[in-house]
């Protein structure tokens, strides 16, 4: 990867990073809930995002490697939001 290609790459990562971070932190907590339902929604995309990238066709090994890195973290993020939110959902019902 050459440093044209690389500084773009890293400034989006940047920006992204600090921009997720200052929204996220201004968040009430009675809204979690459904920031976390659309979190969940965005690591869906990822998941089908990183399968796209553990193609065996045109990319690098390090981009398949990062694939299979990216569709582990995302499904755990998915999985483990799922569960939070239903331990939430319980917590409502009438017993």
């Amino acid at each position: 990867m050459t440093i044209e290609v690389f500084i773009p790459l890293l400034t989006v990562l940047a920006l992204g990073t600090f921009l997720g971070f200052e929204l996220i932190s201004k968040v009430p907590p009675t809204l979690h809930t459904p920031l976390m339902s659309a979190s969940n929604a965005i690591s869906g995309i990822t998941i089908v995002g990183a399968i796209i990238a553990c193609n065996e066709l045109g990319y690098s090994t390090m981009s398949k490697w990062l694939g299979i890195l990216a569709l582990i973290l995302a499904t755990v993020n998915v999985v483990g939001g799922y569960s939070v939110s239903d331990r939430m959902l319980k917590m409502f019902k009438k017993k």
